[in-house]
C-alpha cells in the first residue's frame, strides 16, 4: 500500500514468533529475488512436490544445502532429476542470522552463530495455498527465518498442539520477515491465500516467493 494510516510495526504474534515488516528494502529485495531466478534454473531447480499419498502441493519449491522431500532431507533431488542439490551460500546463512538478531534479540543468543544451511524457496501463484504443517524435519530447533516477495499473503501461524485454532492471521508483504523459535518452534502454519497482483511493480514479480531459512543439525 502507498500510504498507511498507521504504520506497520513489529509484532510478537506468539512467544518466540516475530513478524518484522518491511525487513528488507527494495534493493535487497531486488536481490534476493534475481538469487531465487538463478537457483530456480535446472539442474536441481523449481520443483512440483509430491505427497506419499499421491497428491501435489499447489506451491513449486527449490531446495538449497539439502534437498527437502516429504518428510526426510536428501544431498539430491531424489523426487526429481536426480542432480546434486543446490550449495547453500554464505551470505544467505549471514542474512538468517542477522533475522534473528533483528526479531529474537538478546534472549535467543545462543542462536548467534546458528549455521543455517537450509533454504526452501517455495513459489506461489495465485491458486497455490500451503496446508497447515509444522517445520519438523530438522534435528536442531534454531529458530526458522521467513522471508516473503512479491504478492501479499494470508500467512496463518497456530498452536504446537493442532492444525486447528487458535491461530492468528498475518498479513506478509513483499520484505517482511517472520521468525519463528523457542516455544513457537513447532507451531503449525500456512498460507491459506495468496492476493494476486499486490506485489510491488517495480520489483518484476508475478506471483509470491518464500525464502524459508533453517538449521538442519545434520
Amino acid at each position: 500500500m502507498d500510504a498507511e494510516l498507521f504504520p506497520r510495526e513489529r509484532t510478537e504474534v506468539a512467544p518466540g514468533a516475530v513478524h518484522l515488516p518491511d525487513w528488507l528494502d527494495a534493493e535487497a529485495q531486488r536481490e534476493l529475488l534475481a538469487a531465487c531466478r538463478e537457483w530456480a534454473r535446472p539442474p536441481a531447480g523449481l520443483r512440483t512436490v509430491r505427497t506419499p499419498g499421491g497428491g501435489t502441493m499447489t506451491a513449486r519449491q527449490v531446495c538449497l544445502g539439502w534437498h527437502w522431500h516429504p518428510y526426510t532431507y536428501a544431498r539430491t533431488v531424489v523426487d526429481g532429476d536426480g542432480a546434486p542439490v543446490k550449495p547453500f551460500p554464505d551470505w544467505l546463512g549471514e542474512l538468517g542470522r542477522r533475522a534473528v538478531r533483528d526479531t529474537l534479540g538478546a534472549p535467543q543468543a545462543t542462536y548467534a552463530k546458528a549455521a543455517y544451511d537450509i533454504a526452501l524457496i517455495n513459489f506461489y501463484d495465485a491458486d497455490a495455498r500451503m496446508g497447515m504443517h509444522r517445520d519438523s524435519d530438522e534435528r536442531s530447533h534454531a529458530p526458522v527465518v521467513s522471508l516473503s516477495l512479491g504478492d501479499t499473503c494470508v500467512f496463518r501461524f497456530g498452536n504446537t498442539e493442532t492444525r486447528t485454532r487458535p491461530y492468528t492471521d498475518v498479513e506478509l508483504r513483499s520484505g517482511d520477515l517472520f521468525v519463528f523459535g523457542g516455544p513457537a518452534r513447532l507451531a503449525y502454519h500456512g498460507v491459506p491465500r495468496v492476493q494476486p497482483g499486490t506485489a510491488p511493480p517495480e520489483l518484476g514479480l508475478t506471483g509470491r516467493l518464500n525464502v524459508t531459512l533453517r538449521v538442519s543439525g545434520l
